[in-house]
């Protein structure tokens, strides 16, 4: 297999500089924290931030696995907005409220997902559900008992009296 300059160790490192360097100074740039027209001064905090991030394997590794999560993640979301799209008048695509919070609710399982299973997280907290006898599924059950007693007792609050 020929290995190009973006499939090398070389150039995933680079890459890996370049969005780490660009985040910080567009936040830096944006928030201006260090001052109003310091651009030199974002630059080289930002420049010091990103060799810094790049100099660390485990980050570095961690940003090469979650940037591929990412893209795809986006396309999906691309394909399920041009979906939701086809059912409005042009111009008019607005997403309900409750859409909104299913795909902000979904996205943040997503990314929480992603960041356990790059980080070795996610092999911890299924070791605590190994049998089903485990402290992890009693909490878990007492957890969902609780929540459906709460619901049952506080409900909607509405009644049927005039």
């Amino acid at each position: 297999m020929v290995e190009t300059i973006f499939s090398s160790d070389l150039g995933q490192t680079v890459l890996a500089f370049l969005l780490v360097f660009t985040l910080v100074f567009a936040v830096l740039q944006k928030s201006k924290i260090l001052g109003e027209g310091k651009k030199q001064i974002d630059a080289l905090v930002s420049l010091a931030i990103g060799l810094i991030v790049v100099s660390v394997p485990f980050v570095r590794d961690f940003i090469k696995n979650i940037i591929p999560f990412l893209a795809v993640a986006l396309i999906i979301l691309l394909v399920l907005m041009l979906l939701w799209g086809m059912l409005f008048k042009e111009g008019e695509f607005n997403l309900d409220k409750w859409v909104k919070i299913g795909l902000g609710i979904a996205i943040f399982a997503a990314v929480v997902i992603a960041v356990l299973i790059y980080t070795g997280g996610w092999n911890y907290i299924k070791g605590w559900f190994g049998d089903g006898s485990s402290l992890g599924s009693n909490i878990i059950l007492v957890v969902i008992i609780v929540a459906v007693i709460l619901i049952a007792y506080f409900g909607s609050g509405k009644s049927d009296k005039p």
